[in-house]
């Protein structure tokens, strides 16, 4: 069935089965036939997460801890809920949480946020960036400055997030 759905070439597979050992088993599978996919794993607890993770899956949700978190914020920071459900599910607002890649020729390389003027320019918030290293900084100063391969984590009107991934990738 994985042939037939063309996972040799697919760039991700989400496994989301009833059965975490059969989610481990597509994972195991998936991954044997693609070194390069992507594999989103759903798990219903902590052993099956980890088994997972062996079999091959880069990342790992369990839909019920995530659920849970999600119920626990609604009572401790509702203004909060309130916020990200504004922002993912576009209630009233235009906003949208992105990830934007710099690419290696962005006329942005080597400019602090501050200099970029991309809240000015655009209203896009940097809420966070992911280096290529795979370190996260959270809250970046605007005096980071902007590297190829990194990934800006962003807030913003989808136009206007169009608007900077043009210029990330120009």
């Amino acid at each position: 069935m994985l042939i037939t759905a063309g996972v040799k070439k697919a760039r991700g597979l989400v496994s989301v089965v009833a059965s975490d050992a059969d989610n481990v088993y597509i994972t195991l599978t998936a991954r044997e036939l693609n070194p390069d996919l992507f594999i989103l794993a759903r798990s219903t607890d902590e052993s099956s997460e980890r088994k997972l993770i062996r079999a091959g899956a880069n990342k790992v949700i369990s839909p019920y801890y995530m659920g849970a978190l999600r119920m626990v914020q609604a009572i401790l920071r509702p203004a909060v809920v309130d916020f990200l459900e504004i922002a993912f599910h576009g209630k009233s607002m235009e906003l949208q949480l992105e990830e934007i890649t710099v690419k290696p020729n962005s006329n942005l390389i080597g400019f602090s946020l501050k200099e970029a003027e991309i809240r000015k320019k655009l209203g896009v918030i940097i809420v966070a960036i992911k280096e290529s290293s795979g370190k996260m900084i959270f809250n970046p100063s605007p005096d980071i400055r902007i590297k190829a391969g990194d990934t800006l984590i962003t807030l913003g009107e989808v136009n206007n997030l169009l608007r900077l991934e043009k210029m990330l990738q120009a």
